[in-house]
């Protein structure tokens, strides 16, 4: 089984806009600033998708953890 680009790209960015909105409630908690929140989550959302679809793409060309899968014949 291989994951397609596209499906690859959805995955970061919804990973991402959870993880995004996370991280701009925690900057706002901590800055007390929804500025500063909204500059962090940014500049992270942009760092980290790009991160993360180069992980994922890294991964989908190793085979650890996976088996193949059986073509029956008959």
């Amino acid at each position: 089984m291989v994951e397609h680009k596209k499906r690859s790209i959805v995955k970061a960015i919804s990973w991402r806009t959870l993880g995004t909105v996370d991280t701009m409630l925690i900057s706002f908690i901590v800055t007390g600033s929804p500025l500063a929140a909204v500059s962090i989550g940014g500049f992270e959302l942009i760092t980290k998708t790009l991160l993360y679809y180069f992980h994922e793409r890294a991964w989908n060309k190793i085979n650890f953890g996976r088996q193949k899968e059986i073509e029956y014949q008959i």
